[in-house]
Parts: C-alpha cells; structure tokens; sequence
C-alpha cells in the first residue's frame, strides 16, 4: 500500500508524499485531455460514483487508509461481484470445473451492493467550468475547451444504445459529417474537444460535443451552433446517405477481425461488458441483427433519427455547457497547499513519529529489496514455444504488376496498401510529409469537395489512409534508411469497384486548393500533436535523444515527435492566406513526385475472387499515373541529421517528468541481437521496475531493444525523479554485467520476448506487415535464425554480450529529459559540469 499507494517519507528536513499512484496521477492531472474528460463526468454525474476521479484525485489520495483499501477491496474483488467471460476453442466444461473448485468454492455468497444507480434527472440545464494546469511561460489565449453535454439512454437499453451509436457517426463520423463540419467551420477552435462523442459505458450513457483551443467566452457560441444545426437537422431532414455510411461503418467493423486497440476476443467482450456489469442483457447485444432490423423499419416509418434529436438533445434538460479553463498558478498553488500540508503535518508529529515514518521507509527499501519466491507462480516451458515464427507466403502473381497478392481467409473483406518512395521529394519539403498524409484523403480531389469524398468514404469502405514510415533496412539493405508513404484502404467485397474508384480519385486527382479546409487541417493536426507530448512523454524523450544516432531516426523524430510538432507551430502561428497558398503548393508537389508509376508498388490481401477481381482496376489506376521516376527506398540528397548526441531538457505543462537514454547496439542480424533483446526484459523486469517504479515511485521503467536499428533505450514514465533516474541508468551497467540473475530469470526473458513475436495477428494486418517486411529486406530466414537463437539462448551468452555494449565509456549515450521548466533548471543546479541544454516545446 505505502509502495503503491502513498506514503510520508523525510527528504533531508522536509516531509514529502511519495508512492506509484500518487505520482502517477499527478501527472495524468497534467494532461489537460485527462482533465476534460474527468470533469465532464463530475459535471454530467454529480449525484453518482462517475463524480469521483477513478484514478485518484492527487490531492485526496493521501487521505486513503490502508483499511480502507482492505475494506473496499473485500467488497468490490469478490467473486459475488465477479463476471466470467471465456473466448476461443477452450474446453468450456473443464474451465468451468476448474474455477469453482479453486475459486469460488472458497467463499460465501454476499450482496457486494455494487448497483449503481441512475443519476437524478435534472429539470433545468447547467453551466459548469473547471480548470486545469497551464506553465506560466505559455500563452493562455484561446487554450479553453468548451462543449455542449447531456446525459441520454440507459445503457441496459441495447436498441437505443445502438440508435445513439449511429446519431454519433451520422453527426461526427466523418469530415462532412453536419455537427462535426459546423463546428469546425466557425472557426472557433482548432479540433473537437476531447471526450466529444456518444460514450456508451456509463451507467447512463452519455453525448458531448464542441471544441478545444477555444476563447473562454466560446461556450455559449457553441451551444448555439449545435442547437441552430440540431433544429435545422429536425425542421429539413437527415441525407439519407449519411444514415447508410452510417449503417455501413456499424456492418464493416462488426465483420472485420482485428486486434487493434485490443486482441478481437477482448474487444468483443468490450461491446457488452458495460451493459452486462449494469444488469443488461449481453446476449441481446451480440444479436444485434434484431434490432438493426427493427432501426431499418423506424427510419422507413419516417424521421427516426429526426425524433432522437428532438427527445434526446432538443428536449433534454439534462445537459451541460461546460468550459475547461487554463490556469496558470495552479500548479505553483497546489505545490504551495502540498507544501503547507506537510508542513503543519510535521510541526504535530512527535520525534518518535518521525522516526516510525524513518523506519517505515528503511523497511520499505528491506522488502522492496528481497527477493520474491517466483516458484509458486505458473509458467511456460521454453519446449511450449513453437520453434519457427508464423510465416504469411505471398500468392501466385494473378497480374504483372508491381504488386504481392495474398490469398487469405478474411471473411469477406478485401485489402489494399500502395506504398511510394520519397526520394523524389525535394528535401525541403521532407518536415511537410506527416501532414500531407494527414490531409490527403481530407482535402478532396478536383473532382469532388472533401464533404462528398467524405461521405462516399465511409459509404464503401472501412477507411483509407495514408502514413508516413521511417524504416531501416535488414540484409543487403542493413543500415540503409527506408522511407516510404503507404496508402491503404480496406472495403466489404461487395464494394470492391467502389474502393477501387475512390483510390484512383485520390491518386490521380489529389486537391489541395480549398484554404479554408487546410486551415482546419493544419489546426486540428497540431492539437493532435500537442495532446501527445503528456500522453507519450517517454516515446517522445527516446526519439528526441535518438535522433542524431541514424537517417531513419532523424526521419522518425522530424516526422513524429517534437520536431514535428514544432515545424508544425512555426506554421500554424500565423496562417495567411499566402503562406497557405504556398504550402498548398508544396503539397501538391509532394503528391506529384510520389504518385507515378514507377515509384509504387501495391499490395492486395484477399480470397481469391476478390484477388481476380481487383485486376482490372489495379490496372486501370497504374496506367492513369505518370510513366516517370523510379522506386528508390531512399533518402533525399543533403538531408543530413547533425552531429552532436543529446543532452536535453525539454520544456511542458506537467508535473512530473519522462526521462530518456538511448544508445546504439546491433540489429537483428547480428549474433549477439538474441541477447540484447533477452537483456531488455531482464533490465526491466529485475532492475528497472524496482528501482524506479517500487523505490523511485515513477509510473513506469522500461528497457526497450529496437531489433530493426540495434537502438537501445532505457526510459521512465510519470517520474518525480530526473538525476536519480539518470543514476540508476548509470547502475543499469553495473546490474547486466553482474551475473546478478540466474537461468530462470533468462528463461523468464526468452518467454517475454516469444510473446511479443509469436502474437497473432488476423489475416488482413499479417498480410500487410509480411508485404512490408519484404520492402525493408526482413526474410522469414532471418527471422526464423532469431528466434531460433533466441530460444537456445544461454546466461553465458547474456553476459558476454551485456559486457560487449554496457561500459559507461564505450558508446555515446543521448540524454534527453521532458519535464517543466523549473524542474529541469533546478536539475541543472547539480550539473554544473554537464548540463541539460533546456528548450521549450
């Protein structure tokens, strides 16, 4: 509890809270996305359990006892509260067996008194405004989050669950979706607020909608544009085309398999479990056709979703307009009040109180150093491990073109991935290419506007997109930088010829002469990467330190971390007319360099009638492109990363900090790769989890191995630390080389790392990372000689590799810390020989 939870300790004179979770929160409290989301519940749900933040208020946190942890948890972690949920080919009957012998037979039956109850339905709406932290250095002006909120169905009630559901994509689904194109288009804000959207979880379910980066005065102009639409949408109609994409995108996602966010097995329970936790029926859930039957027969009656509008928005009163306010002595306020708190703690506590709380953490570090008997635990055997890793075989040619074709059993959906090169592009364009796979397929075409190609988008197909990838090459290519842009689309067979026309719109006829579009583009990608730097602090510090190491790197890091999102401010920070003329110009030459005919090659994954099908129209599109250029996976000429290694603070709004060192190794081809890999988990597992997580009180250490570039990084998560977090890198050495972990403990690695590679991927994603494999050179060959070192992998072997690439002097070591800005300044006051060089994000 006092690990995890929270604790007093003595910091030289000074009585400090410490403890996992404590910090943990305080910097996801930091993050004003987190915020806006918390304070809508508060706002929405002030009667219920939805008022309380879930992860832990900072400032209430230190209030929980140790019993009161133990009595909550007898209540709420007992199996009379507990769900069971099985899926796969599992034999049913014996799970059963197994859990009420080793389980449940072990308890009585209680009344966990876990309902919880529908909050009270207001007769008038409400206003609201909450507040989170912004650095005093930053601009305040429009750093606001408005939107418009109501409480609508219960959620035990699955036909309008599903209604709700669908007005959510009829209304914000797509760029021409009407509320999302109306609130976009009053050029209030720069994005949708975060949490806007139809939230089926909650006891009561709940709708939001509006805008961030917004004045703090724009939250009655919002309510009036979504009142304005919703009763415009009454009076004339909903385009029945939007009702259909709608429906379309409900069947799509319904059919395709696939394990993202969460492995299909997860994601299916995911669908029903909040119903099923509520007294709802679950069953009733999985058999949607019922009621998508009985929704096809409402909207031929007449205005359905018109009506829903009316009863669920217009007619509602329980609702809210909300402000989310940035508040620049927050942070300096809350560090005073915690500061005070401790202080008048102490002055009341005894001398023999003081020393229990200096013997309390001396037993802490005791515990927190013995060792675990890890025997009792279940495990694998290295001989349960399939010795080979899961092979996708690309299918016989059906046409001579530049294309794989994969013949695979994806219940009737059809792929299709183009990818192109960029070393055409001229080189001063390169920082442009993020965005323009952002806004290519949002941009429209000459043909269309972006509202039409919108909604024909989501009419046939399950999403197409565009991505930009810094790759680095294996074999004949090792080393080589490997950048492309891939351009992917996926489609129910039966709209195969729609997909294929949209594609060969887009490609052939890409626009960007809208301005007012790409403004909103341009805004709307920049709150996208703001909202990043708290979420993925420690991603951001690997890439910021690595970027000097390789091209592909350098690549990675100006195209998906900070440099990114900073080129990217230089231009939104005043976007003219002229400058958008400009940059739509250098889009438009991005395009016309990549999109020829030479410089692509394609990919399709499918059954075979689909394969057979999709001939015709790859071939209709490869003759429309230019017959130019060449496909060259490379690099433009002169485009160089600098020279020095990193020793950097970056500056941003949060309380805590994210801490990074990345050095370089040897890739996956190399003999000793196996071992590095093995080396990272135990890092993490054996010495970085205690030392930062369980004595250090960060939320996460990791230790991660890059088999494709031999980059190595040690990284932390929500940490209250920075040089103690350097130290124990600095120990990270010391602890590999040690032999100070035993054969178990190797075996234990080789499993970790087996997940992660013998992970199932569906048909259609394994086909697509098999094609991409083959662009950068990755053979199943060599694959397989991983693996299969991998698991004779040896504690000798470990050794003599750690000892080859962890001295303190024998590589260059990039240091990159996230923090705020007095953080890392005070951190510069003990490194006076070495300081971090701060910038400001």
């Amino acid at each position: 509890f006092k690990q995890e939870g929270h604790r007093l300790e003595l910091e030289g004179e000074e009585l400090v809270y410490r403890g996992v979770v404590y910090n943990e929160m305080k910097g996801a409290m930091s993050s004003p996305d987190q915020v806006m989301v918390r304070s809508i519940l508060k706002a929405l749900y002030p009667d219920t359990t939805y008022s309380n933040n879930s992860g832990g208020d900072p400032a209430v946190i230190p209030t929980l006892t140790w019993q009161q942890l133990i009595d909550f948890h007898r209540r709420h972690y007992h199996p009379s509260n507990s769900y069971f949920y099985t899926y796969g080919n599992l034999p049913l009957k014996e799970h059963i067996e197994f859990i009420e012998k080793n389980y449940l037979s072990e308890f009585e039956k209680i009344d966990p008194g876990t309902i919880v109850p529908s909050q009270p339905r207001w007769k008038k709406p409400r206003k609201a405004k909450f507040f989170y932290p912004l650095a005093p250095n930053e601009d305040p002006r429009k750093k606001c989050q408005a939107c418009v909120g109501w409480l609508t169905s219960d959620i035990k009630d699955s036909f309008e669950v599903l209604t709700l559901s669908l007005l959510g994509e009829i209304l914000l689904g797509n760029a021409g979706s009407p509320l999302r194109k109306a609130l976009i288009d009053s050029g209030l804000g720069s994005a949708l607020s975060d949490g806007t959207g139809f939230d089926p979880e909650n006891r009561d379910t709940m709708f939001t909608c509006g805008l961030k980066d917004v004045e703090d005065t724009a939250a009655e102009k919002i309510e009036k544009i979504v009142f304005d639409l919703f009763n415009d949408l009454v009076k004339n109609g909903i385009d029945r085309e939007l009702i259909e994409a709608a429906i379309h995108q409900l069947e799509f996602h319904r059919k395709e398999i696939t394990n993202t966010p969460y492995p299909h097995g997860l994601k299916l329970f995911l669908s029903f479990g909040g119903a099923w936790f509520h007294e709802g029926d679950p069953l009733k859930i999985l058999r949607l056709d019922n009621d998508l039957a009985r929704l096809r027969e409402e909207i031929d009656k007449g205005p359905f979703f018109e009506n829903a509008i009316k009863k669920y928005f217009l007619e509602n009163s329980h609702r809210v307009v909300f402000t989310l306010v940035p508040d620049q002595n927050m942070a300096a306020e809350e560090e005073e009040r915690v500061k005070k708190e401790l202080e008048e703690k102490k002055a009341k506590m005894t001398k023999e109180e003081l020393d229990e709380i200096i013997k309390d953490a001396q037993a802490l570090l005791k515990l927190q150093e013995s060792e675990e008997d890890l025997s009792v635990l279940p495990t694998l055997e290295l001989k349960d491990i399939p010795p080979e890793v899961q092979v996708v075989s690309e299918t016989r040619p059906y046409a001579p073109f530049n294309a794989k074709w994969f013949d695979r059993p994806t219940s009737g959906i059809f792929y299709f991935t183009a990818v192109a090169g960029i070393s055409d592009i001229p080189e001063n364009l390169v920082f442009l290419v993020p965005f323009f796979c952002h806004a290519f397929t949002k941009c429209g075409t000459f043909r269309r506007n972006y509202i039409d190609m919108a909604r024909r988008v989501d009419l046939y197909t399950g999403g197409i997109v565009a991505s930009s990838h810094a790759r680095t090459g294996f074999g004949e290519k090792e080393g080589r930088a490997i950048p492309f842009i891939s351009f992917s689309g996926k489609c129910l067979e039966r709209n195969q010829g729609k997909l294929f026309e949209i594609i060969e719109e887009f490609i052939s006829d890409f626009a960007f002469t809208d301005l007012v579009r790409l403004k909103s583009l341009f805004l709307e990608y920049r709150a996208a990467l703001e909202s990043m730097i708290v979420r993925n602090g420690h991603g951001l510090a690997i890439s910021l330190a690595s970027r000097n190491f390789s091209s592909p790197r350098y690549l990675n890091e100006i195209w998906q971390g900070i440099h990114q999102l900073r080129f990217i401010k230089e231009i939104t920070d005043d976007l003219t007319d002229e400058k958008l003329e400009a940059v739509a110009d250098d889009l438009f030459t991005i395009g016309k360099n990549i999109f020829t005919g030479k410089n692509m090659r394609f990919a399709l994954v499918g059954e075979e009638k689909a394969l057979l099908s999709a001939v015709e129209p790859l071939g209709n599109i490869i003759n429309s492109l230019d017959d130019k250029g060449s496909f060259q996976l490379g690099i433009p000429e002169n485009l160089t990363h600098e020279n020095f290694i990193p020793m950097e603070g970056w500056a941003t709004s949060t309380a805590v900090s994210f801490v990074a060192r990345s050095f370089e190794t040897v890739p996956m081809d190399h003999d000793d790769a196996p071992a590095l890999a093995v080396i990272s988990r135990i890092l993490r597992s054996l010495y970085l989890h205690p030392e930062i997580r369980e004595k250090g009180g960060a939320y996460g250490g990791f230790s991660i191995y890059n088999p494709e570039d031999g980059l190595f990084s040690l990284c932390s998560y929500r940490d209250p630390h920075i040089l103690r977090t350097f130290r124990i890198y600095d120990g990270a050495e010391e602890f590999i080389t040690s032999e100070n972990y035993s054969d178990e403990d190797i075996k234990e690695a080789v499993l970790q790392v087996c997940s992660d590679i013998d992970k199932p991927d569906p048909p259609g994603p394994a086909a697509k990372k098999a094609f991409f494999r083959n662009l950068v050179g990755l053979t199943d060959d060599a694959r397989n000689k991983f693996k299969s070192s991998l698991l004779a992998m040896t504690k000798k072997k470990v050794v003599e590799t750690a000892g080859r690439y962890f001295s303190r002097n024998r590589v260059k070591k990039g240091n990159v810390v996230i923090s705020n800005e007095d953080m890392l300044r005070a951190v510069n006051e003990k490194l006076p020989d070495n300081p971090l060089t701060i910038y400001k994000i």
